[in-house]
C-alpha cells in the first residue's frame, strides 16, 4: 500500500513512522529549569545528524496541548544532557516516562543517582554508560508546542570500561549494551544481534569517484 500523509491523521502518521524507522536510539534527557528544578524523560525521536559541528536532533511533542517540561527547560536554559540507556537501566528509564507534575524530580522518584556534568549545568545519570552534554544550536517550531531541538554536543562522558583505546578514540560499543526503541507501545530492542559487512572494493570499478586526499 501507498500512504499519502496529507490524507492521514497525525496519530496514524506516527504509527507508520514509528513502526518502520527502527530501532531508534533513546535520548534519556536530563534538563532543569532556570530555578534548578530537575526533570528526566526518554525520547526516541532522536539522532546525531552532524559530526562537524557535532549536532544532535531531538524531537519533543506536546503533552495535553502544552509544552513538556523538557521542552520548557531547554528553551529556558539552552542546556541539557542526553544519557544513553543500557539494558540494566530499562526499568528506571521506563519509570521516568510517566507524566509527573512539574514539581516532581523524576530522577529522585526513579532512584537515580547523578554526577555533575563537565560543561553544562544539568547533571548526568551516574549509571548511564554514556552521556552527551548539549547546548541549543537552533530550535524549530514544528507545530504548536512541538519542537525540534538541534543542539551542539559540547562534552561527552563514556564509562571507562567501554573505551578500548583512549589515544585513538576507539569505543567498545557492544559493551555499552544500549537499548533501541521499536514499534508500538512498550517494544524495545537490544543492540546485541550484530554482523559486520565490509565496504565493497571500489578499486576495479571505474564509475567510483577516486578517494579525496586529506
Amino acid at each position: 500500500m501507498n500512504f499519502d500523509f496529507s490524507e492521514l491523521s497525525t496519530t496514524n502518521a506516527f504509527k507508520l513512522l514509528s513502526s518502520v524507522v527502527v530501532p531508534r536510539p533513546i535520548a534519556w534527557v536530563v534538563s532543569q529549569s532556570a530555578q534548578g528544578q530537575r526533570n528526566a524523560a526518554p525520547f526516541s525521536f532522536f539522532n546525531v545528524v552532524s559530526s562537524d559541528p557535532p549536532i544532535v536532533a531531538l524531537g519533543i511533542g506536546p503533552r495535553g496541548g502544552q509544552l513538556k517540561d523538557t521542552s520548557r527547560n531547554i528553551l529556558e536554559t539552552g542546556e541539557f544532557v542526553i544519557n544513553l540507556v543500557s539494558a540494566e537501566l530499562a526499568a528506571q528509564m521506563n519509570h521516568t516516562s510517566l507524566d509527573y507534575v512539574s514539581e516532581v524530580d523524576e530522577l529522585t522518584r526513579a532512584g537515580l543517582a547523578t554526577e555533575p556534568s563537565l560543561v553544562v549545568a544539568p547533571p548526568r545519570i551516574a549509571l548511564s554508560p554514556a552521556a552527551l552534554e548539549c547546548r541549543v544550536w537552533q530550535v524549530l517550531d514544528a507545530a504548536p508546542q512541538r519542537v525540534i531541538v538541534l543542539a551542539r554536543v559540547v562534552a561527552l562522558y563514556l564509562r571507562d570500561d567501554a573505551l578500548l583505546d583512549a589515544q585513538r578514540f576507539h569505543v567498545d560499543t557492544p559493551a555499552l549494551r544500549l537499548l533501541g526503541r521499536m514499534h508500538g507501545a512498550g517494544w524495545y530492542a537490544h543492540t546485541s544481534d550484530l554482523f559486520q559487512m565490509r565496504a565493497p572494493d571500489a578499486a576495479n570499478d571505474p564509475a567510483v569517484r577516486p578517494a579525496q586526499g586529506h
